[in-house]
């Protein structure tokens, strides 16, 4: 079968169905009970979105693997029968940028639209608000097409003279070259004036990956430089304000009280809202004001988790306890881990991505002595090491959203997340991940180096009119870098005080 790599196309098909059950094990039990037996197309739309997202990620370890399968080629192009990684980078972003700005727009109209209304007016509410969208969207990357879709690749023209062709081949240190007493080659003389810009139109499809990555990037940057250090330390300090003792019967009494006259000054609130919707006044007044009832919620849920925690209740009270107690002790062991983690991944970046010449190889060699002590020890860290990516970008959106009024909160708990949380979730997921690919792709440049990867998003990419000069200066990474300093300033300086209550609730009026 010469070098197609049937192990490579077999990982591959069992990876995406455990994706796939992943998923779906993922919304069953993430689920708010409201949305049992409904909201079909939503959950289908969750599913699939997700399964792009991990399956994306999973395709760089594989564009590597893929790569490992050419090893015995002379050069790239004569394998021919190895994964076509280019046409399943380009297939999967596609798929990717129309799920994020078309497919999860329209199922968050739909299932956010009022109640009242017929599916068929509820259909064509969405279907307004996306082909407008659409329409928005076409005419932009058009322009922008027409105008600037352009590569600018810097190359360097190269001559030498011709030479009788020898009858021995005889090269060394001092005989680099044909021809006898040619001590350097004729092309290596190639002055600085030879230096050109070769410019070719880049094709539609990687021109919508390529500002489909910018937008990811401007999101990645802020809550992915954000989230690499709130993460960890969240876990960190969450362990350090844990409850110390179970309280007594009358204290309990008292907090659930007050729980209980706020949770009522919630609803009252949040019924107020609700017609003030139905009458159509939803100016910034209003928004503003669904925002602090969403945040007071939010408080109000944390407060009654962290009561039930100090005193636990029924027979099995003790056992419970000691749950709690296990419970922080695994948030402080994998605050550490993740710690270790996001300080080794911002090192990385300094050392490999900042600093030209780089340092380091860093973790690229680390993921090269795990291949050589087992071929997919070094891919499984490399994947880790992109989902840790991930997880940071969500850690460090629920962070800001939970401070800055113009971020929605859509938190994901357990058997009690809506699919307008879900659906905005996942396709914060799918936005990121491209550009958490494209980061990989450059911070791991010499690990994953002559992949498909590097070639769309390494090439292609940082040499695209108008964009390029975002990567040359390293705007996204020195952005990252500054974010996560001040991130872990701010949980140093802050994140070991216990949060206070707001007190009485109150709209503005």
């Amino acid at each position: 079968m010469g070098d197609f790599n049937l192990a490579l196309v077999i990982v591959a098909i069992v990876v995406c169905i455990i994706v796939l059950l992943f998923n779906v094990y993922l919304l069953v039990n993430y689920q708010h009970p409201d949305d049992k037996n409904q909201a079909y197309f939503p959950k289908f739309v969750v599913v699939f979105g997700l399964s792009v997202a991990a399956i994306s990620i999973l395709m760089l370890p594989a564009d590597v693997a893929n790569r490992q399968a050419c090893r015995h080629a002379i050069y790239n192009g004569a394998c021919n029968l190895t994964l076509p990684m280019k046409d399943l980078w380009i297939a999967v972003y596609i798929v990717d940028a129309v799920l994020v700005f078309f497919i999860i727009p329209f199922a968050m109209f739909y299932y956010e639209g009022d109640q009242d209304k017929s599916v068929a007016k509820r259909i064509k509410s969405a279907l307004l608000w996306v082909i407008t969208t659409a329409i928005v969207c076409g005419l932009v990357l058009g322009i922008l097409y027409g105008v600037i879709g352009k590569v600018d690749f810097t190359v360097r023209h190269l001559s030498s003279t011709t030479t009788t062709f020898p009858s021995t081949w005889a090269f060394s240190g001092s005989q680099p070259c044909i021809g006898s007493g040619s001590h350097q080659c004729s092309a290596y003389l190639a002055n600085a004036s030879s230096e050109k810009t070769w410019t070719m139109r880049a094709t539609f499809p990687e021109y919508v990956v390529a500002l489909a990555t910018i937008v990811g990037s401007v999101l990645f940057a802020i809550f992915g430089g954000v989230g690499i250090a709130c993460l960890p330390l969240g876990l960190i300090f969450s362990f350090i304000r844990r409850p110390k003792a179970v309280i007594t019967r009358s204290q309990y009494i008292k907090e659930a009280t007050e729980l209980g006259k706020k949770a009522r000054e919630l609803k009252k609130a949040a019924d107020a809202l609700h017609q003030e919707e139905r009458s159509g006044s939803k100016g910034r007044k209003w928004r503003k004001n669904v925002k602090s009832v969403e945040k007071e919620l939010l408080q109000l849920e944390e407060d009654v988790k962290l009561l039930e925690e100090m005193y636990p209740q029924g027979e099995k009270a003790e056992t419970a306890w000691a749950l709690t107690v296990l419970g922080y002790l695994a948030k402080l062991v994998l605050g550490i881990l993740g710690l270790i983690v996001s300080v080794a991944w911002v090192a990385h970046i300094i050392i490999y991505l900042l600093v030209d010449p780089p340092l380091s190889p860093f973790l690229n060699e680390v993921f090269i002595k795990l291949d050589d002590i087992w071929g997919l020890l070094g891919t499984v860290a490399f994947a880790f090491f992109c989902f840790y990516l991930l997880l940071a970008v969500i850690a460090g959106a629920m962070m800001l959203g939970l401070r800055l009024v113009f971020i929605t909160i859509h938190p994901m708990k357990w058997g009690a997340t809506l699919m307008n949380s879900f659906l905005f979730n996942v396709g914060l997921i799918l936005l990121c991940s491209i550009s958490v690919i494209q980061f990989c792709a450059t911070a791991f440049g010499y690990y994953a180096q002559a992949t498909a990867a590097q070639e769309i998003f390494g090439h292609t990419l940082q040499s695209l009119r108008g964009i390029k000069y975002l990567y040359k200066y390293n705007v996204f990474q020195i952005s990252f870098v500054v974010l996560a300093g001040l991130t872990f300033v701010y949980y140093a300086a802050f994140g070991w005080r216990r949060k206070k209550r707001s007190g009485r609730f109150q709209l503005s009026s």
